[in-house]
């Protein structure tokens, strides 16, 4: 959210209280509802924004999402095994996707990372084209909560351009 009057850049307190306001229902929601949320938002911003900007919109709302995520859920942590294996385990706990690492070259701050059952896409009709731009955003903050440097995440592969996982490689910014 941006500051308007009245209305604070959104944190993570701001999800409420499940237990209190969805006593019976909980957390619980399906994925069709998730993905009609996100698919009538994205088709309105394009019409009046066009892709271009909507794919970087998608981003930085993924990206932002990944930071309050990380200090939520995952970090602090110092070791890159132990930040994998909480990462994983987390998004695979709340449905998300299940996500592994193709590729790591530290030295190079260069990875791969796939992840499979994507709540963002998986099981769609193939599109000819990627669009977890969400996710590049969210994996970019989840990296750089991690280590402190700037990363680049670009999706190379999608269940929705016809491979059966996503597919993101991660750069470091090089200052």
């Amino acid at each position: 959210m941006t500051d308007h009057p009245g209305r604070k850049t959104f944190s993570w307190d701001q999800l409420g209280d499940l237990g209190q306001g969805r006593p019976t229902l909980g957390p619980r929601l399906r994925l069709e509802v998730y993905r009609l949320l996100q698919f009538t938002l994205r088709d309105v911003l394009e019409r009046h924004y066009g892709d271009n900007t909507v794919d970087a919109l998608f981003y930085e709302a993924g990206y932002q999402s990944g930071r309050l995520y990380y200090d939520q859920l995952i970090g602090p942590v110092s070791d890159f095994q132990e930040f994998i294996k909480r990462a994983s385990q987390s998004l695979y706990d709340l449905g998300i996707g299940i996500l592994a690492v193709e590729e790591a070259d530290p030295d190079a701050e260069r990875f791969v990372v796939t992840m499979s059952e994507d709540a963002d896409c998986s099981g769609l009709p193939v599109l000819d084209d990627t669009i977890c731009t969400y996710d590049e955003g969210f994996i970019a903050a989840l990296l750089e909560s991690f280590s402190g440097n700037s990363y680049v995440v670009r999706e190379v592969d999608c269940w929705a351009s016809g491979a059966r996982t996503c597919r993101f490689i991660a750069q470091a910014c090089q200052e």
